[in-house]
């Protein structure tokens, strides 16, 4: 039987990575985009979902209420402000903390809900390494982040009796188009120098952890955060 992943943020990035390989498992894909257009080859359909709202969330909401239920949720979108909590506004803390904790966490509800109803699920939650280690001018990404990782360990807990495994990845430094635009050569090869591996990760590998998550040969790994960071963390 084939099997429907939404996919949240795939038009670039993780979340294209993640929308192409499971299309090439041989699911039906579903990615949101704030315009309901994207370029990403594996997404089946597109649909509009821009979380920066409550009401926007809440349209969302409602849209996928009416559609049939998905195998596979991974909650990808996000946006990082970079300020010193000094500077940080309460626009701010209410944009970072819709898109990145409370979109999540109301559409893992309204999906988990339907899944139970299959006694069937899968669920990714896309953190950081900045829930793991953290640094100057990140409070408020590294705070919604770990938030993420909680809300993944606690929902695991509720709904593995029915057979939906919940868990997170924390990506440590991708080569992604937004990495390439926010940092300069001299700061990507400085960084590089802290990793192990000495590169920075291919947005195919963090979507090969991703598709094993939410295959049906994951059958007990269920509330748990993998850091995927070429050993950036543990040195």
């Amino acid at each position: 039987m084939t099997q429907r992943a939404l996919i949240t943020g795939a038009t670039r990035g993780i979340g294209s990575a993640i929308a192409n390989k499971l299309s090439e498992e041989g699911f039906i894909v579903y990615g949101t985009s704030t315009s309901g257009k994207g370029k990403t080859e594996g997404v089946t359909e597109w649909i509009q979902g821009d979380f920066s709202t409550q009401q926007q969330i809440d349209d969302f909401l409602n849209l996928i209420k009416q559609m049939p239920h998905f195998d596979v949720l991974v909650n990808n979108a996000g946006i990082n402000i970079i300020k010193s909590q000094n500077d940080v506004t309460k626009e701010d803390y209410s944009l970072i903390e819709n898109i990145n904790l409370r979109a999540p966490y109301q559409i893992a509800q309204l999906v988990s809900r339907k899944m139970a109803v299959k006694q069937y699920g899968r669920i990714i939650h896309v953190g950081s390494i900045w829930s793991v280690v953290t640094k100057s001018n990140r409070s408020l990404y590294s705070t919604m982040k770990t938030a993420l990782i909680g809300m993944t360990r606690a929902t695991a807990v509720e709904w593995a009796p029915q057979n939906i495994l919940i868990n997170s990845i924390s990506p440590g430094f991708v080569a992604t188009e937004l990495t390439e635009n926010s940092l300069s050569k001299d700061q990507q090869d400085e960084i590089i120098k802290q990793i192990p591996i000495q590169r920075f990760a291919q947005p195919k590998e963090i979507a090969e952890t991703v598709s094993f998550l939410c295959s049906r040969k994951n059958t007990y790994l269920t509330g748990q955060n993998i850091v995927i960071d070429g050993g950036f963390t543990i040195t």
